[in-house]
């Protein structure tokens, strides 16, 4: 393999998609100049795990980082799979971060993939494993992934800046995706949720389920929020609290939002201060209900922060026809779709539907199958 067929790039944006794209597409990709300019220049320690994470589940992937962690030589290999594998994700990323990865390569391994996670459940900056459980594993379902053998198991919870969180995430095996035609958005039938709370009072989740139902009462009569109030070892190494909701509806979406209140990490603020105020568990549970509504009203078949999933889901699919309603585009999202154009060749048709305020995208699926898995 010559030098020259390193597809080159730069900086240390979308870090995650640019490296299930290479490994999918099998294109090895050089990324050069990450942080090249910041005070602390190059690879941050979750991008280090992740690379890590890839070289576990996969054979005969090889990554280089140059001395100062501004350049990456990522060369995918294989992609095994396989059970009882544990990772240890880090504290400066949630789980949230490695499991969007994981659940799109563990499709196209050899073998199933069940894989021990262990660091931060619940944060505000990542998707919670809680709205992965109920938002993201349904997604998968749409194009034709079996429930046999999908599930995300949480053992026990971490909040920052210790974690000390362990999950289960188990991912089947599949020969292709299936395409769908997904534009229906439906209207919402019922709210679920899960508050969790850590080394704080358990009153802090009714509370939060208090603050929430009192937006959500007005509107529909179908509202469960559920408490998973964690004790002793099983709640982690630092107090938190938090609330996932996620709204079904009639057309069989997942529209989430999720929250969690803890100290921040120390490289986020410098000085780690115990004594910070953190927010209320009454303004957490009215901020995410609020932030919840915000996602319903841009309509769509997902929330945005599923957007580059989907497209990438989409993208993925046998060489058939995909249709798809969003909301608006979030740059994250139409990132997504130009390294999608650039790594397998798949234009999306955009085309803005003014009377609702959402985009209809449709692709032809680049028709990827998992040649590696044995047809049963």
């Amino acid at each position: 393999m010559g030098k020259g067929s390193y597809k080159k790039l730069q900086g240390s944006q979308n870090f995650r998609q640019r490296l299930i794209l290479s490994t999918l597409s099998a294109t090895p990709i050089i990324i050069k100049d990450i942080r090249a300019n910041d005070m602390f220049p190059g690879l941050r320690l979750h991008e280090v795990s992740l690379l890590r994470l890839l070289e576990k589940i996969s054979d005969d992937c090889v990554v280089k980082i140059n001395e100062t962690g501004t350049m990456v030589q990522y060369k995918p290999g294989t992609l095994m799979g396989g059970r009882h594998l544990v990772h240890y994700c880090g504290e400066s990323r949630a789980i949230g971060y490695f499991l969007e990865p994981l659940l799109v390569l563990g499709l196209f391994s050899k073998k199933p993939l069940s894989i021990r996670l262990k660091g931060i459940t619940n944060d505000s900056k990542d998707p919670s494993v809680d709205t992965f459980r109920s938002t993201t594993l349904p997604l998968l379902k749409q194009f034709g992934v079996p429930s046999e053998g999908l599930e995300l198991k949480i053992e026990s919870r971490g909040a920052p800046p210790h974690g000390g969180g362990d999950v289960l995430l188990s991912v089947p095996n599949i020969q292709t995706l299936t395409a769908v035609t997904w534009i229906d958005e439906g209207m919402v039938k019922r709210i679920r949720g899960v508050t969790f709370s850590t080394r704080v009072s358990s009153q802090f989740e009714n509370t939060m389920i208090h603050a929430a139902r009192g937006i959500f009462n007005h509107l529909l009569p179908d509202v469960h929020i559920f408490t998973d109030h964690k004790a002793g070892p099983q709640a982690g190494n630092s107090p938190g609290y938090g609330i996932s909701l996620v709204a079904e509806t009639t057309s069989g979406c997942f529209i989430s939002a999720d929250t969690a209140v803890s100290h921040a990490r120390v490289e986020d603020g410098g000085v780690e201060d115990e004594k910070a105020e953190l927010m209320s568990p009454e303004d957490v549970g009215e901020q995410i209900a609020s932030v919840l509504l915000q996602e319903i009203e841009q309509g769509g078949v997902v929330d945005t922060t599923h957007q580059g999933l989907l497209f990438l889901l989409c993208a993925l699919c046998g060489q058939d026809v995909s249709k798809i309603r969003v909301g608006k585009l979030i740059p994250h999202g139409i990132e997504v779709l130009r390294l999608i154009k650039d790594f397998l060749g798949v234009k999306f048709v955009i085309k803005p539907d003014p009377s609702t305020g959402t985009v209809i995208l449709k692709c032809v699926g680049s028709g990827l199958k998992n040649l590696s898995r044995k047809s049963s």
